[in-house]
């Protein structure tokens, strides 16, 4: 009896039935998620500038194939979310259990583009994103040549 109820209980946790009503709602809680670690990276420096701002809008609104409403109305629920930061735990095991490693590279290069959205990479972004994937288990190879990749000409 107790062998049974241990395989129901673990087949409860491990078995995820996604109906067409969760597609949905996993792509949204998806899209906050990256949206909210858009937002942290382009204020890990302290700063928040128009340039930043606007490139986190227009990569939002590419990334995910939205209107410059829904972008914009994303980019506000992720900064109220960002407000109240404490953890990145949350979002990036989403994010990790949900994405493929293709999905999770293509999210640190976005994280990358607004780190040097400015122009300039600070210290605070840089350590911020480097934490950010190796929270996605992106391989850290991967990651200095999407940071090369995103990096200004010129610099």
């Amino acid at each position: 009896m107790i062998r049974r109820l241990i395989s129901q209980v673990v087949e409860s946790i491990t078995v995820t039935v996604t109906t067409d009503a969760d597609i949905p709602a996993r792509e949204e809680a998806l899209r906050l998620a990256t949206a909210v670690l858009m937002i942290d990276v382009a204020r890990a420096d302290h700063i928040f500038e128009d340039t930043e701002f606007d490139r986190v809008l227009e990569l939002v609104q590419t990334h995910f194939d939205l209107s410059p409403e829904q972008a914009a109305e994303l980019i506000n629920d992720a900064d109220g979310k960002a407000e109240d930061l404490v953890s990145l735990h949350e979002f990036t095991q989403l994010l990790h259990h949900n994405l493929n490693e293709a999905e999770k590279a293509r999210i640190v290069g976005l994280l990358w583009q607004i780190a040097y959205a400015d122009g300039r990479l600070d210290k605070y972004e840089d350590s911020l994103v480097l934490k950010i994937s190796d929270l996605l288990h992106v391989s850290r190879g991967r990651v200095m040549r999407l940071k090369d990749d995103a990096r200004p000409a010129g610099r």
